[in-house]
């Protein structure tokens, strides 16, 4: 049990970096929900443990299918019904779990039955309208309990309407992966049309974890020009075929690159190399592209130790060296296809030799907390100037303060806002355990990393 507030210990004698882990959250539930569609048995191997994928597995249970847990394995059996839903009736609550929320909304929402989704206050909060709306029109009813577009609400599908939709977004991708992976409901060829661009990294995860399944998807792009600017603007749709389906199989979850990514960034900030086990550059997931800021920031990215470096074990993963002049650089980053680490860069942002702005984030105000104001609160109290013009921030690197980082029970930004408190004193962070949302013991790892501090 982690206190209510736990400050961070100076890393006095700091050494190379190498840590593992936990799987994947977005590939866990994603691999959770194509098993549970796909017919017969399937073997999940990897699976990250925590709030968001306990409260999927829950809800997989209370829906009815045979689910096997061994978390000391960290694996995971679920039996398959072909897109079936044992149960036509049922509850579930899915927590502050955003992948959860999304993709079994979808599910239930393209299948003949009634369930009542509950969630947590924080995500009754987050954005729900744009999927909901989709859903409606291809058919689904759907009865809110308390706010329109909110949960709690109860929602089935009778009959499909139609076999093509539109959907926007802006204001998260998983609405477009939620759809993806149901689609093989549907009895017809059916086609999905994208408004927006936001986090299109987690939808080629998506499609690219949907092929592993069994089900390709059709990407299908067109030039329009734009009546009111002159300028023209790509379309995208998605096409699943009407025969698709999911075979069960068994698979291994990636490391968590989001999870990873601390542990990288920690390298320029401590002056240290950093190894995360397993991490590869051609995984799934579009946060790898962190390690191509911290390229441009200065750092170097080795996929195996050289004859310098040879302090490492020889499990595979990639390296993080430091600048080797000392400080990172700033820069101007866009980090709309892989927000998450929008927390994790402005942590380090601070050691920079000169600005950090970063840019086309404005979407990250709805998620599990506003994370712009986050950013900005939390860097402000340590004394760094800061500021957030039309979801963009800038970042004036400075001395950093000692100050108590407040997470709006926000997993990422406890773990983000630890960084600077590895080397400045006084960093204390408030309501260390929201970490369990995906990486419950990361301040114990934390703290195993250095013993000689």
């Amino acid at each position: 049990m982690l206190p209510d507030k736990l400050k961070i210990s100076v890393v006095k004698n700091p050494h190379p970096i190498e840590v593992s882990v936990p799987g994947s959250k977005s590939i866990t539930n994603r691999a959770l929900l194509l098993a549970a569609l796909a017919k017969g048995k399937s073997v999940i191997k990897g699976v990250l443990f925590s709030d968001d994928s306990r409260h999927f597995l829950q809800a997989l249970m209370d829906l009815g299918f045979s689910v096997e847990v061994d978390e000391e394995n960290k694996a995971v059996v679920i039996e398959g019904c072909d897109g079936r839903i044992p149960k036509k009736e049922a509850s579930i609550y899915v927590g502050s779990a955003g992948t959860a929320a999304r993709f079994l909304t979808a599910f239930l929402g393209l299948s003949n039955g009634r369930y009542r989704i509950d969630a947590s206050e924080q995500m009754k909060k987050r954005p729900m309208k744009e999927l909901l709306l989709a859903l409606s029109e291809m058919g689904a009813d759907i009865e809110f309990l308390e706010e329109e577009y909110h949960f709690p609400f109860i929602i089935g599908c009778p009959s499909w309407k139609k076999q093509e939709v539109t959907v926007d977004v802006d204001k998260s991708s998983q609405f477009l992966s939620a759809l993806l992976i149901s689609s093989v409901l549907s009895k017809e060829d059916f086609l999905i049309h994208v408004t927006g661009h936001h986090g299109m990294a987690y939808v080629d995860m998506t499609v690219s974890m949907m092929k592993q399944f069994g089900v390709s998807v059709h990407r299908i792009t067109s030039e329009e020009t734009q009546k009111d600017t002159g300028k023209n603007q790509i379309s995208v749709s998605y096409q699943i075929h009407r025969d698709a389906f999911y075979n069960a199989l068994s698979y291994e979850v990636e490391p968590d690159l989001s999870a990873a990514c601390y542990f990288y960034a920690m390298s320029p900030v401590l002056s240290v190399p950093a190894k995360v086990k397993g991490v590869k550059w051609n995984c799934l997931q579009g946060d790898i592209q962190f390690l191509e800021v911290l390229k441009r920031m200065g750092c170097r990215i080795l996929e195996k130790p050289t004859n310098e470096i040879r302090y490492f074990s020889k499990e595979s993963g990639l390296i993080v060296l430091p600048p080797e002049n000392g400080r990172i650089q700033g820069g101007c980053f866009d980090l709309s296809s892989f927000s998450d680490q929008t927390l994790t860069l402005a942590a380090i942002a601070p050691f920079a030799k000169t600005d950090v702005v970063i840019q086309n984030v404005g979407h990250i105000r709805l998620q599990e907390c506003d994370r712009i104001e986050a950013i900005l609160h939390n860097l402000t109290a340590m004394g760094i100037a800061c500021e957030e013009k039309d979801g963009t921030i800038t970042i004036y690197p400075g001395q950093v303060l000692p100050c108590e980082v407040e997470t709006y029970d926000d997993h990422r930004v406890a773990m983000a806002f630890s960084i600077p408190g590895l080397k400045c004193d006084g960093i204390v962070i408030k309501d260390p355990g929201c970490c369990r949302k995906t990486f419950e013991n990361y301040f114990e790892v934390l703290e195993e990393l250095w013993n000689n501090r």
